[in-house]
């Protein structure tokens, strides 16, 4: 019965997916990506239908672990635009570093503006990496892993429905400063968005997403120790 269930959400899954993607090709707007579209019409079926997340985890946690190897295959566009990498080293760090403790401050200190309870706000401190890191990273202050996950959804989601507009705004042109701003705040989200623009880009994204999740590791207690 298991069996059939992971099958049947699986290939739910992918066919949501894949219209999805169709959807995007025919209205490229910021707000019809396909991990936005996609998720808004797999909560609307769970929904309608009546399905608990639980049985819908049975075969969605298979596309879960699909993560990990989908991470570690951004190597493949560090690997070609090394030079570009070597090239532009100093600036990479630097804009990382900025993105990554300005992400952990701004959402600190939102959240204790907005009052809310301490459980949320050392839940959210590591909102702009990716979830793994994420959730250990809550867990270490004082967090709870699994708000930490819906934290990074909803940052990964909202940054690259976001980022189109800010770089207009603030005339963000050059692929380093779309990668490393993208990577930052949206993690392997934003990464996966910015490949779509250019390899450059999605190398840029890739650096600035895992040195962010060194960065946030390090320096994520220090602040809530400092600041809360």
């Amino acid at each position: 019965m298991d069996l059939l269930l992971a099958l049947l959400f699986i290939g739910l899954t992918v066919i949501v997916y894949v219209g999805a993607r169709s959807f995007y090709q025919k209205y490229p707007y910021p707000f019809t990506l396909p991990l936005v579209v996609g998720t808004v019409v797999m909560i609307i079926i769970l929904v309608a239908f009546n399905i608990p997340y639980d049985t819908y985890k049975v075969g969605g946690e298979w596309i879960e672990k699909l993560l990990g190897p989908a991470v570690v295959a951004l190597a493949y566009p560090l690997y070609n635009q090394l030079n570009m990498l070597k090239k532009y080293f100093t600036s990479i760090i630097v804009g990382v570093f900025v993105g990554a403790i300005i992400g952990i401050v701004s959402g600190l200190q939102l959240a204790k503006w907005m009052g809310v309870e301490e459980i949320l706000i050392y839940s959210l401190i590591p909102k702009s990496v990716t979830t793994p890191v994420a959730m250990d990273v809550a867990k270490t202050i004082g967090g709870a892993p699994p708000l930490a996950a819906v934290f990074v959804m909803v940052a990964g989601i909202g940054g690259v429905v976001l980022a189109p507009y800010i770089f207009k705004c603030f005339k963000i042109n050059h692929y380093i400063g779309k990668g490393i701003g993208t990577g930052s705040a949206a993690h392997a989200i934003g990464t996966a968005k910015a490949l779509e623009n250019s390899e450059e880009e999605g190398a840029a994204s890739s650096v600035a997403m895992t040195l962010s999740a060194i960065v946030v590791s390090i320096f994520g207690p220090m602040l809530v120790f400092l600041l809360v």
